[in-house]
């Protein structure tokens, strides 16, 4: 009988990892109206230092929900400490998360209407710097900024580039670590504050 019931509650639990993995796009509208004031009501943020969530693979979305909340819980020791974020993730459930990662998924982003497309920006994103241990950025994030959503890795064409230099600067102070084997806090902290802006402006410029 303990063995029925073991089997029936890992069934049920590998049915509500399903559930909260896969998301519904209709409830996750319904939901996002709370994020709409600084990430846009679909998803394309107009405040700069907010990042666009429209057209961003959904498991990373699930998976920074998930880290805010972590960080909210733990103080900011454990997962992704932010407290503006910390405030809006506290009474989301892990189907909450998952539908709106499914929504803002769904939407598509808005191109940036001028280019700052930097040559030392491209270099580094396109090639890296081996001399300095600095990887491609484009292995990860693809050569156009598509991320990679099997392996965890987001989206970055069109992103604001504010957004994303001030992400790159906090890899680099270490006071943003959820971050995969610590990848993104190694490259940071080879990169020099104009390194970073240029980087951020060539990304913000991929489509």
């Amino acid at each position: 009988m303990n063995k029925i019931i073991l089997s029936l509650l890992f069934t049920l639990a590998l049915l509500n990892s399903a559930v909260a993995a896969q998301g519904n796009v209709d409830a996750g509208k319904v939901k996002s109206a709370m994020c709409a004031g600084c990430h846009g009501i679909d998803g394309n943020s107009l405040v700069p230092m907010y990042p666009k969530l429209a057209g961003q693979n959904a498991s990373y979305l699930a998976k920074q929900l998930a880290d805010f909340k972590v960080g909210a819980t733990s103080g900011g020791k454990d997962g992704r400490n932010d407290p503006i974020m910390a405030g809006m993730v506290m009474a989301l459930s892990a189907v909450d998360m998952a539908d709106l990662a499914a929504y803002f998924s769904a939407q598509t982003t808005t191109q940036n209407a001028t280019s700052n497309k930097t040559t030392s920006g491209e270099k580094i994103y396109l090639g890296g710097d081996s001399d300095r241990g600095i990887p491609a950025c484009a292995g990860c994030h693809g050569i156009k900024g598509g991320g990679m959503a099997s392996a965890g890795f987001p989206a970055l064409a069109s992103q604001n580039s504010e957004y994303i230099k001030n992400q790159l600067m906090k890899f680099r102070a270490a006071s943003r670590a959820n971050d995969k084997n610590a990848m993104m806090r190694h490259v940071a902290a080879e990169l020099s504050d104009n390194e970073i802006i240029q980087l951020a402006q060539h990304t913000a410029s991929l489509k």
